[in-house]
This record gives C-alpha cells, structure tokens and sequence, in this order.
C-alpha cells in the first residue's frame, strides 16, 4: 500500500523515578531528514531510535520529541553521618554544662534529633541509563507502529484520490482521439487549400522541398502519439500504486511526463474543442502532482 510522508503519533509512559512523553511527526520532504530531540545521557538511546524510524520511513521530514521526567522524590533517605555526629557533640556539651549550672534536661529520642536539619537527607537513586534506554526503546516500538498506521491510513485515501483522477485522465484521453480522429478530414482539407496557395502564388516550386513541408506540418498536426503516451502513463502510475510502497520519486517523475505530453497536445490542437480538452487534462495534471507531493 502507499503510505503518506505526513504523519503524527504521540505516547507517554514511566519506568521507575522517570516518566515521559513522546511526540512523532512529519512532513513531505524530498529525502530522508530525521530530526531527533532526546537525552544525549541515555545511553543507545538515540541510536536505537533512528534504526527503528530508518527501518519504517523512506521519505520525508520527521521529528522525533522526547521529554524526560525525573521524580526527584523517588530516592531513599538516609543519614548524613557528619552532621548527626556534629549534633551530638553539641549536645553533649549542653548536657555537660546544664549539669554543672544544676539543671536536668528530658532525655532526647531518636525522632528529636531526625527531625533536625540535614540529619536526614534526599538521595538519588542510581541512574541505571541502560534499563531506562531499554524501557524507552520498547515503547518507541508501539510509537513507531501508531505513527505508520496512520501513514497507511493517509497513503490509502490518497490512493483512492489517484485512482479517481487517473480515471479522469483515461476518459479526456479518450475525448482527445475522438476530436483528433473527427478533425483529420479538416486538416487534410486545410493542408490542401494551404498548398494550392503556394502552388498558386509561386512559380517553379521544388516538389521535393514542397513534399518534405508537408510532411513536416503533418507532423506537426499529428495528436496521435501524445494520445497513446497518455494512455501509457496511465497505466504505468496505475500499475506503480498497485505495486506500492515508496513510489512516490516514480511517481513525481510520471507526472511531469503527464504535463509534456499535455503541453504538446495544446500546442498542436489548431482546434478549440482539442485545446479545451488539453487545458482540462493540464488542470488535473497540475491537481494529481499535489496530491502524488505528499506519498512517500
């Protein structure tokens, strides 16, 4: 199937003291541009994500969001050994000279001193970067997934759209031989009264050169060769959305050979019924490129 180069998926999850969110998106682009905005501290983090996008995206400008959360309420306390021991020290001293002024102070507990400043502290937990990258880079798989869903989903409308104005393309095709095949009588006449022009108002034309001009606005008016290159472009870019996948250079490149040939048509009608026909197939040329901008 076609996939479109626009996209969009988003994703949030935890793993221990971290908790994050993902944001993948893209627009059209002529190559490949990955543009990932992650820790650089996790380690294989961003190694990891760019094979997993290179393994799904051909085509297009992607970016890739991470925005990385740390409780820093999640490490365990613990006692700050050399404050504890400057506290009892102090109060050691103050012990000792209450004694001597004769005054008897309340034994302390273990939750007085605790609730002293910097006796207990906040201290973080190990930053294990390699459980953290791996637990990123598992979710980054359902990331990737969502994101190319709806790639397919975007490439499968664009395909109904394709096939629809291909359609369109095959039918003023077939209205561009019908005129051509119904004027050849006219031009046949035009070419005659043209000749009798140049034989009447000439003396001692040379039937060879006169043989060789013909011949050449013959050509000239001959529609019938861009008719049945029309008709093959048809059927190539019908058979490259068949074929699927990333098409959409193939694709591009048709539709500029579409636009010659629909150019060419014009500048040969001489006919108003054929030039009507060649605009209209020139319009929906120029609508069916927009569209083809935008698979991969």
């Amino acid at each position: 199937m076609l996939k479109s180069m626009t996209g969009f998926a988003s994703e949030t999850g935890a793993h221990d003291a971290f908790s994050w969110a993902w944001e993948l998106r893209s627009v059209n682009g002529k190559g490949l541009d990955l543009r990932l905005r992650v820790p650089d501290w996790v380690e294989g983090l961003e190694a990891g994500l760019r094979a997993k996008l290179n393994a799904q995206v051909k085509r297009g400008n992607v970016t890739l969001s991470l925005r990385l959360n740390r409780d820093e309420g999640a490490g365990a306390l613990a006692v700050n050994q050399a404050q504890l021991s400057a506290i009892l020290v102090a109060m050691a001293d103050i012990e000792t000279q209450a004694m001597d002024a004769g005054l008897s102070l309340a034994p302390s507990k273990a939750s007085d001193i605790a609730a002293m400043r910097g006796i207990l502290e906040q201290r973080a937990a190990d930053q294990d970067t390699q459980a953290l990258a791996k637990a990123l880079l598992a979710q980054a798989d359902a990331l990737v997934a969502s994101y190319d869903a709806m790639r397919t989903s975007e490439g499968a409308a664009l395909a109904d759209v394709l096939h629809a104005q291909l359609t369109e393309i095959e039918a003023l095709t077939a209205q561009a031989a019908t005129i051509a095949e119904a004027r050849k009588d006219d031009v046949a006449a035009t070419l005659k009264r043209n000749v009798a022009r140049v034989l009447d108002a000439a003396d001692g034309v040379d039937p060879d050169r006169l043989a060789q001009e013909l011949a050449l606005l013959a050509v000239k008016a001959d529609v019938r060769e861009e008719i049945d290159r029309l008709g093959a472009h048809v059927t190539a870019a019908r058979a490259l959305l068949s074929e699927g996948g990333s098409v959409g250079r193939k694709l591009d490149f048709l539709m500029q050979e579409f636009n010659r040939e629909a150019n060419t048509l014009c500048s040969k009608a001489q006919n108003t019924d054929l030039t009507q026909v060649g605009l209209a197939l020139k319009a929906l040329i120029d609508q069916m490129r927009e569209q083809v901008q935008n698979v991969e």
